[in-house]
């Protein structure tokens, strides 16, 4: 099961798209302006987009720092 569709269903399933910056290499992720030139792969960001495909939260996070599940789903009930 590829990393974001398992990531999705420990969420308890979920009923919107996840994207993933695989191929081609880097292109979301200069989209959305987290991509590192220096060390050649995306900064660890995560962000929420609604359904007309505005941009509504982003979160950046450090190498090995964790996400909070409860501010994220805090985030998207604010979309509900």
């Amino acid at each position: 099961m590829a990393a974001k569709a398992a990531w999705g269903k420990a969420l308890g399933g979920i009923s919107y798209p996840l994207v993933a910056d695989f191929w081609p290499h880097g292109d979301m992720s200069r989209k959305y302006g987290v991509f590192n030139e220096k060390s050649g792969r995306p900064d660890r960001a995560i962000f929420i987009v609604d359904k007309a495909g505005i941009l509504r939260w982003i979160k950046k996070f450090e190498p090995g720092a964790s996400l909070d599940n409860a501010e994220l789903f805090a985030e998207l009930r604010k979309l509900s």
